[in-house]
């Protein structure tokens, strides 16, 4: 059933939502529910993977306080982001997601440009994203068999950078496969991936403290700040402002149930539904696992120290060392650092799916080199070009930590600021030139919009300033955050590649039918 509102915009009851105003003919098969757009999300976002990744970021910069506090007021402003972000999903729900709606919210005239900015900072932060994931399990599969042959003190078997990339490769191929698959066999793992990672969490924030013969006191978890650093920082607000880096790389990602729209049913419902669920469970089971997970921390030093049996790996050496107190051997450890390498490999197969889903849409509008190849589907309507796309870029990128750590660090940086960047700029444009012609769809925030929206623009703002600070002094070539750098440099390119070339030729998202 079709109806007609008073703007004069064309409305899709469910099993094609509002594709038809949004003016697309191709569409992807809608198999998948609310549990399964909220999945992906979720699955993406992995409290067991980000927390785990930069648990030594929080030890570093301020400690217990930065972790526990840390993590509520990132996960406040990053739910008010999303709650902006679902209200224009509930208005314009399509793959393409941000840079859509970008497009829409900037009006005839800036439409292209608001459009190209957004969507190319949305794709390359969702690379960097898949990149820094999938080489953190690489990482982490190195630290679990150097445990297994024995730890850094028992003559255990330390990979080289080479062998760690040759495992990076391996897993991104695992995606790439498991993402040729149809959409319910992605559905499925998908909820498998979510599933997962909320028993993992519950299961590990109860297990490591209760085998840990040593646990820290109530104060300790909620009011030791460490300065400590070794970094030569003594500010305190300084190093909790550096702390919260943690709490926000691991809020990212939940854009992936905007871009699984056209395959949800009722996307216009649903899409909101997955964003700001996934942000909400994230939130409180992250903040249980950071608790549970700093009652079994009693010497940040050591747990920091390079020559400790897992290499300074903060989390590993937590797991390790609980079960080897207790039971004189650090088998149940490594078993627990098996769970989280699931919880792991399951974000990085989610970020895939979201990553390519990205690259289908934008190559639809014509935003890409060789977009014809990008925009096919296969029999099953899988964007089986993209899939691979985004693999094999995700790799290129992850090349950089053969040269040196520092360049590394510069790429994967463009997946918080790059990809933060792209969720606030259709929300600025939403309180800015749509503040009066903005019509919203079934899940709105009312006459709080605006407010909520501008906050969060704020709040995005902000981090992109504080996450490009010197992270150590001196500053040297080492210690320089190149964050700003990175960031910058994406900035460069596509303002450049913009004034030089699309501006002649590219019109934003292409509609088919006239509303």
């Amino acid at each position: 059933m079709v109806s007609v509102a008073e703007n004069g915009a064309v409305s899709v009851d469910s099993g094609h939502t509002r594709l038809h105003e949004l003016g697309y003919k191709q569409e992807l098969k809608r198999d998948l529910s609310v549990v399964s757009n909220f999945a992906f999300s979720f699955s993406i976002i992995s409290v067991l993977t980000g927390v785990t990744t930069l648990y030594n970021t929080g030890l570093n910069y301020g400690g217990p306080v930065s972790l526990t506090y840390g993590w509520l007021i990132a996960g406040s402003f990053t739910m008010l982001v999303g709650l902006s972000m679902a209200e224009i999903c509930s208005s314009y729900p399509t793959s393409g997601g941000l840079y859509y709606w970008s497009a829409k919210l900037a009006g005839p005239r800036w439409a292209p440009f608001a459009s190209w900015m957004t969507g190319w900072f949305n794709i390359v932060g969702q690379w960097a994203v898949t990149t820094s994931v999938d080489f953190s399990l690489a990482e982490l599969i190195q630290v679990i068999i150097l445990l297994s042959t024995g730890g850094k003190n028992g003559g255990g078997y330390e990979a080289s950078k080479y062998v760690v990339i040759g495992i990076h490769g391996v897993i991104l191929l695992l995606h790439a496969i498991i993402n040729s698959l149809s959409i319910s066999w992605l559905s499925f793992f998908g909820q498998l991936a979510a599933g997962w990672n909320i028993i993992g969490v519950f299961v590990l924030m109860i297990l490591i403290p209760a085998v840990a013969k040593e646990r820290a006191s109530a104060k300790f978890v909620f009011t030791h700040f460490n300065t400590d650093n070794g970094d030569g920082i003594n500010s305190k607000l300084y190093i909790f402002v550096l702390g919260l880096l943690m709490s926000q790389y691991t809020l990212t990602g939940y854009d992936a149930s905007a871009h699984m729209t056209e395959e949800t049913k009722s996307a216009d419902k649903n899409g909101p539904r997955g964003i700001i669920s996934s942000i909400g469970i994230s939130i409180i089971v992250g903040w249980g696992y950071i608790l549970g997970i700093t009652f079994a921390v009693t010497n940040i030093s050591y747990l920091l120290d390079e020559n400790n049996d897992a290499g300074g790996y903060a989390i590993a050496e937590i797991f390790y060392q609980a079960f080897k107190s207790r039971y004189g051997n650090g088998v149940g450890g490594i078993i627990c650092l098996g769970v989280v390498g699931v919880a792991i490999f399951f974000c990085g197969m989610s970020s895939v799916t979201s990553n390519s889903r990205m690259a289908y849409a934008f190559s639809r509008d014509g935003a890409m080199p060789f977009s014809p190849v990008w925009h096919k589907v296969n029999k099953q309507e899988v964007p089986i070009n993209a899939v691979w796309l985004s693999a094999f870029v995700s790799f290129c990128m992850a090349l950089t930590s053969l040269g040196s750590s520092v360049a590394f660090q510069a790429m994967v940086s463009i997946a918080t600021i790059g990809l933060y960047i792209a969720y606030a700029l259709p929300i600025f444009f939403r309180v800015t030139l749509a503040r009066k012609s903005f019509v919203p769809g079934p899940f709105n925030l009312g006459r709080y919009g605006v407010l909520i929206g501008w906050i969060a623009v704020l709040w995005v703002a902000t981090i992109s300033v504080l996450f490009s600070l010197p992270v150590a002094y001196p500053i040297t070539n080492e210690t320089l955050n190149y964050t700003p750098v990175a960031v910058g440099c994406l900035f460069i390119l596509t303002v450049s590649s913009w004034i030089f070339s699309a501006r002649h030729w590219f019109r934003g998202p292409i509609t088919n039918i006239n509303t």
